[in-house]
């Protein structure tokens, strides 16, 4: 298997737009890679005074994935888990670093899996209608609107500091190190290409 072949690497010579979602790809194979395998005890376990989980780093980028593609690009409304009830951001606005205490390992996974999965398809549509230059539908609260490219690169920039967290996190719960996955890790909720 040649670095080509890897479902996570970034084209070699392709557009913008591939790049940039080839780098964010990438970014998740990698985080999702740093949570996988783990026992609720692993995905729990924190690392020094600090209180973050891969648990709630998984409920928090399912969260952003959702913010970023679905409500921001697309307009559309939050759906479950986060316009349910129980999402109460107001009273708790770290609820989803939180509630993932009570959440099983894969409730979490599949959680963070349909979050990237709704995100593809939504960037893939937005890409297909407008490319990079276009507006998002929700901007900041100042009422101006950042354009898709922007928000790619505000993502690869989230996943960038959370995939070092999940570094340290990993390294601490059973010694889990590396820059990508081995080349035959199975890549749950991976995305397929068109010749696939």
């Amino acid at each position: 298997m040649t670095v080509s072949d890897l479902p996570w690497e970034p084209p070699a010579a392709g557009t913008e737009a591939e790049h940039l979602v080839g780098a964010l790809d990438r970014m998740r194979a990698t985080f999702r890679w740093k949570a996988d395998g783990l026992d609720s005890t692993g995905l729990h376990a924190t690392v020094g005074a600090s209180t973050m989980t891969l648990a709630g780093l998984l409920k928090h980028l399912a969260l952003v994935e959702d913010a970023y593609f679905s409500v921001r690009l697309a307009g559309e409304p939050y759906g479950p888990p986060w316009s349910e009830h129980a999402a109460d951001f107001e009273a708790d606005p770290d609820w989803e670093w939180h509630s993932a205490a009570d959440d099983a390992p894969e409730e979490l996974t599949a959680l963070y899996d349909a979050a990237t999965a709704r995100s593809r398809e939504n960037l893939g549509r937005a890409l297909a209608a407008g490319g990079l230059d276009q507006l998002v539908d929700v901007g900041w609260t100042d009422d101006r609107k950042p354009s898709l490219r922007r928000m790619l690169c505000d993502l690869v920039e989230e996943y960038g500091r959370h995939t070092g967290h999940a570094d340290l996190l990993r390294e601490a719960v059973d010694g889990r190190v590396g820059e990508d996955p081995p080349a035959d890790w199975a890549w749950p909720g991976r995305p397929t290409t068109a010749n696939e």
